[in-house]
């Protein structure tokens, strides 16, 4: 199986950089028993109903991108400040955080930085592109410090082509994130409003909860020609005692269980036992979904569209089939489908 296999052309225009507007109206694309239809998320409650449970995702981006600055008394000349920008990756024990530093060559350990007035960061280590932080403030004020002082750290893919701004804070955020902890939104998530749930319920559509803390591994590239053999990120999740016994009694009526995004279906594949019970469970998971893996819970899978040789087209592959993939992709290229983060969804129901 080889990383090629999963490469297609995308035209550049149809990455999007914002999202649709209200979030519903989003194009969606439904794949069932071979067909394909061209609706709009709007139009969930017309192809789920009662019996049907939808997992969620619901943790919470936090605003991990800072720009301060570093200074060092009695540096030599033209070494005393330096601009540097840092994405937070995850927490380390004691308050600590793994970052990805812009320039890191200017950082040494027990350098100093300012993203603040109030926020500034010690240099723990540094290895490569890779800094850990000691921030000078931990818990609540250091919650309170970093939503001053941070900025959502938008997909690369929309970096590359405009800064994040205040709207990113309310965009790249769902309107059911709880739990604060991801550096990357489960964006097949961004697409649910408050009237949208509301006539799922209406429908008799059942909800669950799970959290897994996306991160920015998620964007790593695959670069093992040999796809078997790549090694997935690891991140957090949790699925607690309730939401494993939601699920199961949904499975044991016969009904579907339908994760949104791949966030949500990684993290109840990681939960289930091999014959598909659902297990309270709490921890970091790495589980690498690609054609030939068993799925133990999930029914079908709302997502969005992603990158091109990525770990992502590996486990849609995986889901409905290779062939199946490849001509709903070239279908969503000709109809102008918009792609990645901010784009539009699908509905894929083996």
């Amino acid at each position: 199986m080889k990383l090629s296999d999963f490469d297609f052309d995308l035209p550049e225009a149809l990455i999007a950089t914002r999202p649709a507007r209200p979030r519903s109206s989003a194009r969606l694309l439904v794949a069932e028993g071979g067909a394909i239809r061209d609706l709009h998320v709007r139009d969930l409650p017309d192809l789920l109903g009662p019996g049907d449970r939808l997992v969620l995702n619901n943790t919470k981006v936090i605003p991990a991108r800072l720009s301060g600055t570093r200074a060092r008394e009695a540096a030599a000349p033209g070494e005393g400040v330096a601009q540097i920008e840092a994405t937070l990756l995850e927490p380390r024990p004691g308050g600590a955080w793994l970052a990805l530093a812009k320039p890191a060559r200017k950082l040494r350990p027990g350098d100093e930085i300012r993203f603040s007035e109030v926020l500034s960061a010690r240099v723990e280590s540094r290895a490569g592109g890779e800094v850990v932080l000691a921030f000078n403030l931990t818990g609540e004020d250091f919650d309170a410090a970093l939503a001053e002082a941070g900025a959502m750290p938008l997909p690369p893919y929309i970096a590359a082509r405009r800064a994040a701004d205040e709207q990113d804070r309310d965009d790249y955020q769902t309107v059911f994130a709880r739990h604060a902890g991801a550096v990357a939104a489960p964006t097949a998530s961004l697409h649910f409003d408050a009237p949208l749930l509301q006539a799922l319920r209406d429908r008799g559509v059942a909800f669950t909860e799970v959290t897994l803390h996306v991160g920015a591994g998620t964007f790593l590239p695959v670069k093992v020609e040999d796809v078997t053999t790549h090694r997935m990120h690891s991140e957090w999740g949790e699925v607690t005692e309730a939401a494993a016994a939601q699920i199961n009694a949904t499975r044991a009526a016969g009904g579907r269980v339908i994760p949104v995004g791949t966030t949500a279906l990684r993290l109840i594949e990681s939960a289930a036992d091999p014959e598909g019970r659902m297990q309270p469970w709490r921890g970091s998971t790495d589980i690498f979904i690609y054609p030939g893996y068993r799925f133990r819970v999930t029914d079908a899978l709302m997502t969005n569209f992603h990158l091109p040789k990525s770990t992502l087209m590996m486990l849609v592959s995986a889901l409905i089939g290779k062939p199946e993939i490849d001509r709903i992709y070239a279908h969503a290229v000709a109809q102008r489908y918009r792609f990645f983060s901010y784009g539009d969804a699908s509905l894929l129901i083996p």
